[in-house]
């Protein structure tokens, strides 16, 4: 037996570490530690997550970019990697480059919100409110190259309008701002906000997925009010650093795959508003690549940071 189908086989021996790069409580932190949690149970070894926040996810992902290509070190990512190769130039790695996909894990609608003492009650009312003069509004995302940016960009693009980008160092306090009213709109994960629009806290626009959303039915999707071709989501993956034996990957796709296809697991998403996503090594190294060059586009357009 070859030795990377011996490591495979015995692996893991020791404890896993998840590196999560962004901030304690956000939808990347949950779902790793509910996956961290049955990949314990089912491969026998603890997986620690640990949060590395800092930088819009770089320094955490570079961490794992330089760790040792054994399976031990894994990295929870989202949308907001694939949108830094572009958006980040400077940064140290390459993502397809000096890592390896293991596989997805789920995906989320996210929600429009504007806090309630806006004056829009639809989607074109908000519209009409940013264009009036251009810049009026303002939105909160979790900081630069979050998929909650990336979506107010495309909105900004698609909508033909100029709302001014505030960004905050996770997405609990960006959340904060539009809930106390220090900013107006908020683009956010429908798991994390739908409890918020039903205490009305904040009101909600639009859905930003194809169809309307099972947690938040009554809100139209960004299309049906008006914006055609408009959708994005926040999804999540595990990746690794590259040069992992194929073996290992392979491994912890099956357990992580079987992990989100329980059924106690897809009920929960489900009531939060989040889908698993299945896929192989393979397809989500392609899905991946689609993703950076889909982002790449609105990337351009990004205001300067602030």
């Amino acid at each position: 037996m070859s030795g990377s189908y011996a490591d495979a086989e015995d692996y893991p021996a020791r404890p896993v570490r998840i590196i999560v790069p962004f901030g304690p409580g956000g939808p990347a932190d949950v779902v790793a530690r509910q996956i961290g949690g049955i990949l314990q149970e089912d491969l026998g070894q603890p997986f620690v997550v640990e949060n590395r926040t800092g930088a819009g996810s770089v320094i955490g992902t570079l961490e794992i970019a330089k760790a040792p290509a054994d399976g031990y070190t894994l990295l929870m990512m989202s949308n907001t990697q694939t949108a830094n190769e572009s958006l980040v130039p400077q940064r140290k790695y390459e993502l397809m480059r000096d890592l390896t996909p293991i596989a997805s894990l789920n995906t989320s609608d996210l929600v429009i919100v504007v806090h309630p003492a806006v004056q829009a009650k639809t989607l074109q009312e908000s519209i009409a409110l940013a264009q009036a003069p251009p810049g009026r509004l303002n939105y909160a995302s979790s900081g630069q190259g979050t998929p909650y940016q990336m979506a107010g960009e495309l909105f900004k693009t698609l909508a033909g309008i100029d709302v001014v980008h505030v960004p905050y160092r996770n997405s609990g306090e960006a959340r904060g701002g539009v809930i106390g009213g220090q900013v107006q709109m908020m683009i956010d994960a429908v798991p994390a906000m739908a409890a918020n629009v039903a205490e009305n806290r904040v009101r909600a626009l639009a859905t930003t997925g194809k169809a309307r959303s099972t947690v938040l039915p009554n809100v139209p999707t960004v299309t049906e009010a008006g914006v055609s071709g408009y959708e994005a989501t926040i999804w999540l993956g595990l990746m690794a650093p590259a040069g992992t034996p194929k073996p290992i990957i392979d491994k912890l796709n099956a357990a992580v795959n079987a992990a989100i296809k329980r059924p106690e697991v897809e009920k929960l998403w489900a009531a939060q508003g989040a889908a698993p996503m299945t896929m192989t090594p393979e397809a989500f190294d392609a899905f991946l690549r689609a993703d950076i060059v889909k982002w790449a586009d609105v990337v351009k357009r990004l205001d300067k940071p602030q």
